[in-house]
């Protein structure tokens, strides 16, 4: 699919990893929705790449529904959907005091990156289904975001390993699924990347983090994972296929 004039949907597009993809589909002639919990986040990216923001809980079925029609509205019927909202966790089986870990937390993960991602994908997927058929009888596309967690998650991440290694087995049936329909579905699975969120750590753990990558031996840029996304998008026989960003690192048990 060439990228130039179709509307996109970028979750999470308020910051990080989201806002990197936000911003290549942009430059790259995409009409752009950035949807985001965090609605001063996605204003001010959709305001520099001349997008529309959408305040958006993917885990809420009314919000996202509103946030679809009203990006729908302003950009027209969307063909891209990138997933790229999530949490992360850590919290191990049993505390150090011998208590359980508390279900709420492990169930709140999933819903967000898991359950969140198939509601914002189903959705988008119905709609698509009724659009006409592009080159190759293609429809639309979507990307979901798991983690190299999904493979090798360290000590306490139970959670998130489990909600990204369920987007990562949810691959392969969604697109055989949607393939009636012309849409396709991959997964990137990401490595350590220079996010906000990675930014917060300490500049020392940052430099050890990114010394265990083996090369280039560097955190991944934002861009490099927006480049991959975009590929997808335009590389019509990329279909149900799950692909580590990750300069060949295997995470450590801790």
């Amino acid at each position: 699919m060439n990228i130039q004039g179709h509307a996109a949907l970028v979750t999470g597009g308020g910051s990080g990893l989201g806002e990197a993809t936000a911003r290549e589909l942009a430059r790259l002639g995409a009409k752009v929705a950035v949807l985001d919990v965090n609605l001063d986040n996605a204003k001010r990216v959709a305001s520099e790449i001349h997008g529309i923001a959408c305040h958006c809980d993917i885990t809420n079925t009314d919000s996202l529904q509103a946030a679809l029609d009203e990006a729908a509205a302003a950009h027209g019927p969307a063909r891209i959907l990138m997933n790229i909202a999530g949490i992360g966790s850590a919290k191990r089986v049993v505390a150090k005091d011998g208590s359980p870990a508390p279900l709420e937390d492990f169930a709140k993960v999933i819903n967000v990156n898991l359950i969140g991602t198939y509601n914002a994908s189903r959705l988008f997927a119905a709609a698509c289904a009724r659009l006409d058929p592009l080159e190759d009888g293609e429809r639309g596309v979507m990307m979901f975001t798991a983690s190299v967690a999904a493979f090798d998650g360290q000590v306490g991440q139970q959670a998130y390993s489990a909600s990204k290694g369920g987007l990562v087995g949810m691959t392969l049936p969604m697109a055989r699924d949607l393939a009636q329909h012309g849409i396709r579905v991959c997964t990137i699975a990401p490595g350590l990347f220079s996010t906000p969120l990675m930014k917060q750590l300490p500049e020392p753990v940052q430099a050890s983090l990114a010394a265990s990558i083996p090369f280039p031996p560097r955190l991944g840029k934002p861009e490099e994972f927006a480049q991959l996304a975009a590929h997808i998008v335009t590389n019509t026989h990329l279909n149900g296929e799950v692909i580590r960003l990750d300069g060949a690192l295997r995470m450590a048990p801790r």
